[in-house]
């Protein structure tokens, strides 16, 4: 993998640093050259999202549903130009903007066993922010198929978009 820095339990791919703090989480880490207001924003608001998550290659964002509160729930569906589609949703745990967020994760056609809880905190410093997502599996089996598979790549390919549509929406806020 291009990029790739291989330390035990640490792997660094294009500028995004995905960890493994226990034997059932992953750990997610970029910083972006952005306000954390707008980060959290480009995190919560659809017409934002709809911009960078799994939005390469062939996929289209066909369904970005957020209902952002405590108990409410999300809901993303991306399309393939085949037409072929993956969807996935949850509930929102615990909200507290612009510091963190906490929801469930679950897929429409399951590719881990179990469920999953996103943690999902900003930190900014200097006008930048470094966001850190946590995400805790059902088991360890659960969190090393995840491993296996190419979500490293996918992740780091959303954060790229993520920090041209972060540095778009600050050139246009700086106007």
């Amino acid at each position: 993998m291009k990029n790739a820095v291989k330390e035990p339990g640490k792997k660094t791919v294009g500028k995004l640093q995905v960890t493994t703090p226990s034997d059932r989480e992953i750990a997610m880490t970029r910083v972006f050259d952005a306000p954390r207001n707008l980060v959290f924003d480009a995190w919560t608001k659809p017409e934002l999202l709809k911009r960078w998550l799994g939005v390469f290659g062939n996929w289209s964002f066909a369904i970005c549903e957020v209902d952002l509160r405590v108990g409410g729930k999300y809901r993303y569906v991306w399309r393939g130009k085949d037409g072929k589609e993956m969807g996935m949703g949850g509930v929102y745990r615990e909200i507290l903007r612009p510091e963190r967020i906490v929801t469930t994760e679950e897929f429409d056609d399951p590719w881990y066993p179990g469920d999953a809880q996103d943690t999902t905190v900003f930190v900014e410093k200097g006008g930048k922010t470094t966001v850190t997502t946590t995400v805790r599996y059902a088991s360890k089996e659960a969190r090393d198929g995840v491993l296996k598979s190419p979500m490293e790549s996918g992740v780091a390919q959303s954060y790229d978009k993520l920090a041209e549509v972060l540095a778009s929406t600050t050139a246009r806020k700086v106007k």
